[in-house]
């Protein structure tokens, strides 16, 4: 017996490792719950995503945050929700179930799934609620150990998790993690991966707040809707959790469901300047099959009679709502957040800042140049006695964050870029070729449009066969301005026209909106450059950076995704997009920087006609523990000098089924595994000592009609997989384990 039993569970281990052994899919993850913490606290957060099994890491970027995995929600099928509800009832005291005995477990094709009234799903979202006992009868946890009590509690909130039809299967996989977040962590967004035996997961957003925070449950996995049938699908909150109290300033962490309004009331005061601020695309850029392909928050302030105070839907052109609101009396106040058409599911995360807090709506200039001292007015809200501090005098060129303190707490950051060429700002009048800003190239203007129906125009002298550019930097970096630029000769005549550039190193934004002009001069004389606002809006948060100059040759890099992994001694590869700029048509030498020890990659070239190439990344190691960051460099020449660029690691991420962006990230990761590395099993059986019922042979269950057994080897394999893997996640005892292997012996 004890033979034919381990030869079973040979059987079943082989067949569970086998997928183990072929290429598993990247690690993913879809949303985190809630989406940061504050500083000085320890908390637990969820992560929904696919292909996480055995998630050992959880990895969060910068100093002073720590996380752990605490457990891990394998999504299972109706066979494990049946066995693991009959070891619940043993364990509560039931009768040993063999109702379900090896007929109806192995018959898969006749299985039910639970509908949504079932015992699963009447349990409380994210642990189980214990119905009390009727009178005259004992607890179903009176008199049990600790152990037993907790393994009760693990299985209910696995049967409380269970969702027959996921709306959405690549979240319904649940990693559960506690972060520490010490007192002086930096405040701002991180990033969040975890780490399996077999790759790195991509990142998402976490945020190391300042303020108190308030979060609702965690929503349990969301039912696929059913076209005329989707009321079953929609969220039954319970009555005392559709609306909180809170006290602000503080942040509100969420999840919408479908159908469903969030409800937060607060005391307000006469005066109070109320900064609402949602974040909600900013955590999650892309929402998985959903479109416009993000989560879209609307807020809304309403006083104690229900009539609405402010309203905001976005902010500018960004879909994250903001509602900036002088309190008009004392009393209550109800904010209300939903979708705006009133989608949802557990992805749909949402972080709402709300106080007297300091918010910068414009700064003026957005950028300056590199090595030189500038002064940054800013504008905004609360912002009496704030300090924004510029780049470092010895920060690089590019685009920087930059932010306002006061009273010790960080505002909203902006971007702030950084040039080499000479700078200038634009003088009004300057709305017409008579008034123009005569400027000498190569430049840039710092200016705004002042006004609605503004033009800023702007006169240089060139010669006959120059080519110059004409580049606009406003909406990357933050300004609402849709900017045009047209250029013309001292008669008038129109020479170049553009209003919308693609910059596909421009992230997350849905619309490039920035303007651009290459032109080759045809004669000597007096040129003039127009700007202007496409839809002729205005006023003093329309800034802009103009360049004008010469072609400056020069290229971006980003390397997709930002983690792989490589098999040990072997060798992989990452695609590199190329961006090149101002006409830049020459060869792009790309290899790792200073690869640490057993890295390396072989020489690789992208030529001007390769849009995305691959690099091959090598490896001398067998395998790493943790990940370990990498470094992609390109290099080029470019005018005679040798020009070297860090590529941006980055997530290839479609909109709304369609677009495709470059979500930049902090660190490309690697993963170095092993094939032949078997983890040591979670758990081992114990090994009984056989009775004398166990000496006698099985007696194998036959179909009498067919005279054979009813079962095939590949239905017993599948019985002892779900048995093996729930055994060793710790949900099923060993005598339980133990009967149930016996009666899949029995169906041979």
């Amino acid at each position: 017996m004890r033979n034919l039993q381990f030869a079973v569970l040979a059987l079943a281990g082989f067949l569970a490792a086998a997928p183990a052994a072929q290429a598993q899919p990247r690690p993913y993850i879809g949303f985190v719950y809630p989406a940061g913490g504050r500083q000085g606290t320890t908390f637990q957060i969820r992560l929904g995503g696919q292909g996480l099994d055995d998630v050992n890491q959880a990895i969060v970027s910068g100093t002073g945050v720590s996380a752990k995995v605490v457990d891990y929600y394998r999504r299972i099928g109706a066979q494990e929700l049946t066995l693991l509800r009959e070891q619940l009832n043993e364990l509560k005291g039931g009768t040993r179930g063999t109702a379900a005995g090896p007929a109806k477990a192995l018959a898969t094709s006749s299985t039910k799934a639970p509908t949504a009234t079932s015992g699963a799903a009447m349990m409380a979202e994210g642990s189980m609620v214990q119905a009390p006992a009727a009178p005259g009868k004992t607890p179903a946890g009176a008199g049990k150990d600790d152990p037993t009590l907790k393994l009760m509690a693990r299985i209910e909130n696995r049967l409380a998790e269970y969702v027959a039809r996921p709306a959405c299967a690549s979240i319904s996989s649940i990693v559960l993690v506690e972060v520490t977040i010490a007192p002086d962590a930096k405040p701002g967004p991180r990033e969040l991966t975890v780490a399996t035996p077999r790759g790195v997961s991509n990142p998402l957003v976490f945020h190391v707040g300042q303020l108190p925070e308030v979060s609702r449950k965690p929503m349990k996995t969301a039912e696929l809707q059913v076209l005329g049938k989707e009321e079953q699908a929609l969220r039954k909150r319970p009555e005392d959790e559709v609306e909180d109290r809170i006290t602000v300033p503080c942040v509100l962490n969420g999840q919408i469901a479908s159908g469903e309004v969030n409800r937060y009331r607060f005391e307000a005061h006469k005066g109070q300047r109320l900064v609402i601020s949602a974040q909600a695309r900013q955590l999650i850029p892309y929402v998985a099959d959903a479109v416009p392909g993000w989560f879209q928050p609307v807020i809304t302030l309403y006083n104690a009679a229900g009539k609405e105070v402010a309203y905001s839907d976005d902010y500018r052109f960004k879909p994250d709502p903001l509602i900036l609101c002088e309190v008009p009396k004392d009393g209550e106040y109800v904010l209300h957040v939903t979708d705006a058409i009133y989608r949802g599911r557990e992805d749909f995360v949402y972080r709402v800042t709300i106080g007297e807090l300091p918010f910068v709506t414009s700064i003026f200039p957005l950028g300056g140049r590199a090595g030189a001292s500038v002064t940054i007015r800013m504008k905004g809200w609360n912002l009496e006695g704030a300090e924004l501090t510029p780049p470092t005098p010895d920060a690089a060129p590019g685009v920087h964050p930059v932010a306002a303190r006061k009273d010790g707490l960080v505002s909203n950051r902006l971007p702030f870029a950084l040039d080499t060429l000479p700078e200038c700002v634009e003088k009004e009048p300057n709305n017409d070729p008579s008034h123009a800003q005569k400027v000498k190239l190569p430049i840039i203007v710092n200016g705004r449009i002042d006004h609605p129906g503004d033009w800023d125009v702007f006169q240089f002298a060139g010669r006959d066969g120059d080519t110059i550019v004409a580049e606009v930097s406003a909406r990357r970096l933050d300004s609402p301005l849709d900017s045009i630029l047209k250029l013309t000769d001292a008669a008038g005549k129109l020479l170049a026209f553009n209003d919308d550039h693609e910059d596909a190193a421009s992230g997350v934004n849905t619309h490039d909106a920035d303007s651009y002009l290459m032109v080759k001069l045809p004669a000597d004389g007096t040129y003039y450059v127009y700007l202007g606002d496409v839809a002729r809006h205005g006023g003093e948060e329309y800034a802009y950076r103009l360049r004008l100059s010469a072609p400056q040759p020069d290229f971006a890099l980003y390397v997709v995704p930002s983690s792989v992994v490589l098999r040990s001694k072997a060798t992989g590869t990452v695609s590199v997009h190329a961006i090149r700029k101002d006409g830049f048509a020459g060869a792009i030498k790309v290899g790792l920087k200073d690869p640490p020890a057993g890295f390396s990659s072989p020489p690789s070239s992208v030529s001007p006609t390769q849009a995305v190439p691959r690099l091959a990344v090598r490896t001398n190691l067998t395998g790493t523990n943790e990940p370990v960051n990498l470094s992609v460099e390109g290099r080029a020449t470019i005018g005679g000098r040798d020009v070297a660029h860090q590529a941006v690691p980055a997530e290839d991420r479609m909109q709304a089924f369609l677009w495709r962006h470059l979500v930049p990230a902090e660190d490309l990761k690697v993963l170095v595994l092993n094939p032949s590395y078997q983890p040591p099993p979670k758990r081992v059986p114990r090994v009984p000592a056989p009775s004398a019922a166990q000496k006698k042979p099985p007696v194998a269950s036959v179909d009498p009609a067919a005279g054979k057994p009813k079962f095939t080897k590949q239905q017993v394999a599948g019985r002892l997989r779900q048995l093996k893997i729930l055994f060793e996640d710790g949900l099923l005892t060993d005598d339980f384990y133990e009967r149930k292997v016996a009666e899949c012996e029995a169906g041979l």
